[in-house]
């Protein structure tokens, strides 16, 4: 623990310094092509740097945040688009902007903060419809998740369904906690007013709803100016406008997965199966014959949300047994996740010992 602990140090280093290139050096070269090529090292430093990392807890995230979030956001500010552009004021900014899952809320346009169009009744609300603090949810599923955690001592007496089911909740309940982590002390340092990473997936009522507005919408905000816009400019000019969206929503889900794939790569540093593509795929594809479906049946017939919610959800689960989970289960992941837990437990036991006051009487 110890030695991995210094490794990620040494790497969020390294990806810090070049950072501070990117900052100081290549924002002052033009945008295009040029700008590009200067970043190009830095491509290749953030695709490598996970690759010094052993562990579960320490390299996803950091593979998630260098070599995906931080290489699509400066992909963007080599064309001087995206939250790194124009380059922001201070330097602790852009490093925290940069490598950290963190979107700042943007300001609605004067002219609709107070008339809203008729598509905003349709639009799922991203504040929280159950009216709890997003802290006090955060540590509800934080006490969920150790329940987790504590169930799987008894995985030898559970269904390999149960616990499929168990890896699905604690799939998201660790994404969501630790990027809810990494970007609190920004917030609370800078002030920062950023959106949620997460908005409650599980209240989904659709596919398109629950990757385009409530799962890990860290992804969903980097993808969407990268891939989803662009494929669907060009669309637009081969099949028309009505349906350049179905092209661009595939083609954003082909790109994820493959993401996915660099990123289990990381974990098992095995060939690829191509599992998580096809995952990924299958619901690109889904995705797109619902906004079909949506489209010819617009204010005909819709689905209860009480219907069309489980379903949803039940898609993502059973497609996930299917294919998301295989490669790591086969691969021994999940067993060196929870193991994870139990180091972690030890290491803090020895190094954060709690001082209690003791009775000398």
């Amino acid at each position: 623990m110890d030695a991995e602990i210094k490794n990620f140090i040494k790497v969020w280093i390294t990806a810090i310094t070049s950072l501070c290139y990117c900052y100081y050096i290549v924002a002052r070269i033009p945008r295009g092509m040029i700008r590009l090529f200067f970043l190009l090292p830095i491509f290749y430093l953030f695709t490598m740097l996970p690759c010094n990392l052993n562990s579960f807890h320490l390299g996803a995230p950091t593979a998630f945040f260098l070599g995906w979030l931080g290489n699509f956001k400066l992909l963007l500010f080599a064309f001087d688009q995206g939250p790194l552009s124009p380059p922001l004021p201070k330097l602790l900014h852009f490093i925290s902007i940069a490598c950290l899952p963190i979107k700042l809320k943007q300001d609605p346009p004067p002219n609709t903060k107070n008339n809203k169009s008729p598509s905003h009744k349709n639009t799922p609300k991203s504040h929280n419809p159950t009216k709890v603090p997003r802290s006090m949810l955060l540590v509800i599923k934080t006490l969920f998740l150790a329940m987790i955690i504590c169930a799987y001592d008894y995985r030898p007496n559970l269904h390999s369904y149960v616990i499929l089911i168990l890896y699905c909740c604690n799939t998201y309940l660790v994404g969501e906690i630790i990027l809810a982590l990494a970007a609190a002390p920004v917030q609370a340092i800078f002030g920062f007013e950023i959106e949620p990473q997460f908005n409650e997936p599980y209240l989904a009522t659709s596919l398109q709803d629950f990757w385009g507005h409530r799962w890990n919408l860290m992804v969903t905000s980097i993808l969407r100016p990268t891939i989803y816009i662009p494929i669907r400019r060009i669309s637009a000019n081969v099949i028309g406008s009505r349906w350049a969206a179905l092209p661009a929503i595939i083609a954003t889900f082909v790109v994820s997965g493959l993401a996915h794939e660099v990123i289990y790569f990381y974990f098992t540093r095995v060939h690829p199966t191509w599992e998580v593509t096809w995952f990924f795929v299958l619901h690109g594809m889904c995705t797109a014959v619902e906004v079909v479906v949506k489209k010819t049946v617009t204010n005909r017939w819709q689905l209860h949300r009480a219907i069309s919610g489980p379903l949803t959800v039940g898609f993502v689960a059973v497609t996930s047994f299917w294919l998301f989970f295989p490669q790591l289960v086969r691969n021994g992941m999940d067993e060196k996740a929870i193991k994870e837990y139990s180091i972690l437990a030890d290491f803090v036991k020895v190094n954060l010992p709690l001082q209690l006051p003791l009775d000398k009487s």
